[in-house]
């Protein structure tokens, strides 16, 4: 049974973060206060930044009447999930016109695949692209040009980046804008099944290539329920998009509608407006808990136990994985969608999407509705299907009150599973984060043999190598974010499975991470203290018996205590991760960065 109820952890929240909270809206009214005044702008700072505007937009931006939406944008054509982002600043600047404002790019931010880097060098680059997207978004905005500003970006560590630069600039309304899912290619398990034959010998190259091409086939987001397609969700289930914008498809006229209304809204939010609504004080600990919620509630992405600390740690809120484990007790299981379930989140969306899921949530007191929101006040708005007017406008009608395809979506009082499914394991060996709700019953606890390996590449090997035909627990150490950027071994997913599915007893230690994707093995993941740092993960041997359960929540080395508590721990060979891709110009990240359990933030969280 819960121990604890939403709003009893909320309050918890609220005290704990008082003195950090308190401090960032002092800082954040100064900035009201202060205000964008385009016209205490020295001659020469404003004819820099209007140089290109049309005679119109210069006489707008002369003086503080007009406002000026800046654009914050992750476009880049090689991420099928921001190629359709190309076309959304002329959308926005024409949408702007119409609103009788003024709209301008402030800044590109850079934004990675971690499917293109899987496995390869540049994904110890990707934990900390977060944090640099944060600055490259303040440095576009700190030209003070600006009285919103609208943030496109999706994929993983792109959308907590720029919050994070939403919220440090807190004085300024924001709102979110996403580019939506490509449709449906080949299913999700099938894919899946392809790989783990792949990883067996049983096809080729030519095969995998074939179904990996299938399944990410155009543009829009990775149709599986990763961080990607997570992070819409949360920041919908935090008011920042319009209601109804995570899941429609690019490049259609929904889509666009939906982009330009919400242009239209963000000038009603400014200064200039009526509703004036800054988004830090629009996002408080209510906010970050209905995050939480939804993060269990569709069953997310393990990354974001580490990104959505860091996210609320910029609007002056503490968060802890104990609150989101206490919450994952609490909130039921009520989306089954890949990794979790068979359907993709094109069959989520058409099921009754984010507007069933709220609607439930909303009506079992399992989330804030009370919360502001970039449309107004409470999330009762959010409860809605969307669609297209004939006149091109966007229609919103009440959330169906049976979900359109109960395998997908289930109601609160008769949910999939009674628990969220993320869950902090605690022992001697650390503390680590589990996500259950796609492990059956039967493999969540293994007690087996560690078999230890300082890298993924390790493991692949000792598998083709036929070493591993036997019950264990793969111990993958010196992953954390000082050792190497704390990358996603999302690769081991397939000969684990395989292994699994021959039936023996595995499962995997690491103080790396797992990813959105993470399935149906179980995986301890994010260990804290990391091996790096002298964590017990360091004193692990070959042999040494390991237990991971998570239906009690522990993971423990059954290794005498005394015995355990003298050995010294391992050093790690890190000489080949300090160098090549970029990875030297990371160093002083490395050294800066915090534990995972504190955001695994270079801005000390």
């Amino acid at each position: 049974m819960p121990t604890a109820n939403i709003s009893q952890i909320t309050q918890r929240i609220v005290e704990r973060s008082r003195p950090s909270r308190e401090a960032y809206l002092e800082r954040l009214d100064d900035a009201v206060t202060a205000g964008v005044n385009r016209s205490s702008l020295s001659c020469s700072n404003l004819a820099h930044g209007f140089a290109v505007c049309s005679p119109s937009e210069k006489s707008d931006l002369a003086g503080d009447t007009v406002p000026n939406l800046g654009i914050v944008t992750a476009y880049n054509d090689m991420l099928s999930a921001h190629q359709p982002f190309e076309r959304f600043p002329d959308i926005i600047r024409q949408a702007a016109r119409e609103a009788g404002g003024v709209a301008q790019v402030a800044s590109g931010v850079p934004a990675m695949c971690d499917g293109v880097t899987q496995g390869q060098p540049g994904m110890e680059l990707s934990l900390f692209s977060r944090d640099v997207i944060a600055m490259a978004a303040a440095v576009g905005l700190s030209h003070n040009m600006f009285d919103a500003a609208v943030y496109l970006g999706v994929c993983d560590k792109i959308v907590p980046g720029l919050f994070i630069a939403a919220l440090t600039f807190g004085h300024l309304p924001s709102i979110f804008v996403p580019a939506g899912p490509m449709p449906s290619g080949l299913p999700n398990d099938e894919k899946a099944r392809i790989r783990q034959l792949y990883a067996e010998g049983k096809v080729g190259r030519d095969e995998l290539l074939e179904a990996e091409s299938k399944s990410y086939h155009g543009p829009g987001t990775c149709t599986f329920y990763g961080t990607a397609n997570s992070n819409q969700m949360m920041m919908e289930m935090m008011g920042l998009h319009m209601p109804g914008a995570s899941f429609v498809n690019p490049n259609t006229p929904l889509r666009d509608a939906l982009t330009r209304e919400a242009v239209s809204r963000a000038f009603q939010i400014t200064q200039a407006g009526n509703e004036f609504t800054p988004v830090g004080r629009m996002i408080d600990e209510r906010s970050i808990v209905n995050a939480a919620v939804g993060l269990n509630a569709t069953g997310g992405s393990t990354n974001h136990t580490i990104h959505l600390i860091a996210m609320a740690g910029a609007a002056g809120i503490r968060l802890t994985w104990q609150d989101i484990s206490d919450i994952s007790d609490t909130v039921p299981l009520l989306a089954r969608v890949y990794p979790n379930g068979l359907s993709d989140v094109n069959h989520f969306h058409a099921a009754g999407g984010m507007g069933f899921l709220i609607k439930e949530l909303c009506q079992a007191g399992l989330m804030h509705d009370d919360i502001r929101t970039v449309y107004g006040e409470g999330m009762e708005a959010y409860g809605i299907e969307v669609g297209l007017n004939e006149d091109g406008t966007v229609r919103r009608s009440p959330a169906p009150e049976i979900s359109h395809e109960p395998k997908i979506l289930a109601t609160a009082d008769k949910p999939f599973q009674p628990t969220g499914g993320l869950e902090v394991l605690q022992g001697n060996l650390g503390d680590a984060i589990i996500k259950i709700s796609a492990v059956k019953p039967e493999n969540r606890v293994v007690e087996a043999p560690a078999i230890v390996f300082e890298d993924q590449s390790e493991l692949q090997a000792a598998f083709k190598a036929g070493e591993l035909e036997k019950d264990f627990i793969a111990v993958v150490r010196f992953q954390g974010p000082r050792a190497n950027g704390m990358p996603e071994l999302h690769k081991l997913t397939p000969p684990l499975g395989v292994l699994q599915d021959r039936g023996f007893k595995v499962a995997l230690v690491t103080d790396g991470r797992m990813s959105g994707a993470s399935g149906k093995v179980p995986a301890a993941i994010h260990v804290t203290p990391e091996a790096l740092d002298g964590g017990p993960i360091a004193k692990l041997r070959n042999g040494d018996l390991v237990r991971l359960d998570g239906e009690s929540g522990t993971l423990e080395v059954l290794v005498d205590e005394a015995e355990f508590a003298a050995r010294p721990a391992a050093k790690g060979q890190m000489v080949k991760n300090q160098h090549g891709m970029g990875r030297e110009l990371f160093a002083a990240f490395r050294q800066a960065v915090g534990q995972a359990d504190h955001g695994a933030s270079v801005f000390g969280v």
